[in-house]
């Protein structure tokens, strides 16, 4: 793992804090295992209840078990530093359904609901759009901003299918050029703006503020429109025409910027929980 943080996160599960590590590489967590089992259970040897539940798993097949990662994190009792059984967030909804727990219901429901909208979601594509909405409401947006945010989607695909007729087909050569327009006007990375912010998987779009997604969107809009009217080929083609079109919202940053006396560009996001650093797991 590259880059591995230990992180307590608050107000994830009813406020409870989970240890987790964040793997920067591949953009994913591994959670402590006990730590979810206390949670779920309220199990005053949630350890006992895990080497069971393990056993359980084992003598089953269940694949579950293999996916486990030991990891070092530091305990909640005596502060030191121990292996630790963790899983990563795909792993942790397996756990959920394997836990009889009545703490457990609510997960497995939510489970169960989001396979149900996704089989919806094929007959009636509406269906997805509405439920995007209401769950933005439901983190407090505005409707100009959700307004905006899905505009804003639409503008990101009409940009990948340029890139297409481009000759982009790769996932990482869409994320290098997508890299290349924020370097441009923010002099950052996606990844790199994320740290910025203080966000890890979170959608970094949700978390800017209007200016922010303003001079996004103005940056694949001007890379849209130049490459259209140029029609590079290949990635190192795509790449020039995309750091056009950053520097195209470089220079309207550096307008208002110049008006306001101060930068655009803010380290705030709108997540209701925190992520507090520890220690470096090395």
């Amino acid at each position: 793992m590259n880059e591995n943080k230990l992180e307590t996160i608050t107000n994830l599960f009813e406020g409870n804090e989970i240890r987790s590590i964040w793997d920067a590489e591949k953009e994913e967590y591994y959670f402590s295992v006990i730590d979810i089992i206390t949670v779920l259970t309220e199990s005053k040897i949630p350890r006992r209840y895990w080497t069971d539940l393990k056993k359980k798993l084992i003598e089953e097949g269940s694949q579950l078990y293999d996916n486990i990662v030991q990891l070092k994190m530091k305990s909640l009792k005596d502060g030191k530093n121990y292996l630790t059984d963790t899983l990563d967030t795909e792993g942790i909804f397996r756990l959920i359904e394997s836990v009889p727990s009545p703490k457990a219901e609510p997960f497995k429901m939510w489970l169960a609901t989001l396979g149900k909208e996704r089989i919806d979601e094929v007959f009636d594509p509406e269906v997805a759009i509405r439920r995007a909405v209401n769950y933005y409401r439901h983190r407090g947006y505005s409707d100009e901003w959700i307004e905006k945010r899905l505009k804003g989607i639409l503008n990101r695909n009409k940009l990948t299918d340029v890139w297409k007729d481009g000759g982009i087909t790769e996932d990482y050569e869409f994320g290098i050029l997508t890299n290349e327009i924020y370097k441009s006007w923010s002099g950052m990375k996606a990844s790199e703006y994320k740290q910025f912010k203080g966000i890890r998987k979170e959608s970094l779009r949700d978390n800017m503020s209007d200016i922010e997604v303003a001079l996004t969107d103005l940056g694949e809009i001007a890379t849209r429109e130049i490459a259209k009217k140029h029609r590079p080929y290949g990635l190192e083609a795509n790449k020039m025409v995309c750091k056009a079109g950053g520097d195209v919202a470089k220079a309207a940053r550096n307008n208002l910027e110049n008006k306001l006396g101060n930068s655009v560009v803010s380290n705030e996001n709108n997540l209701s929980y925190s992520y507090q650093k520890e220690l470096e797991n090395k």
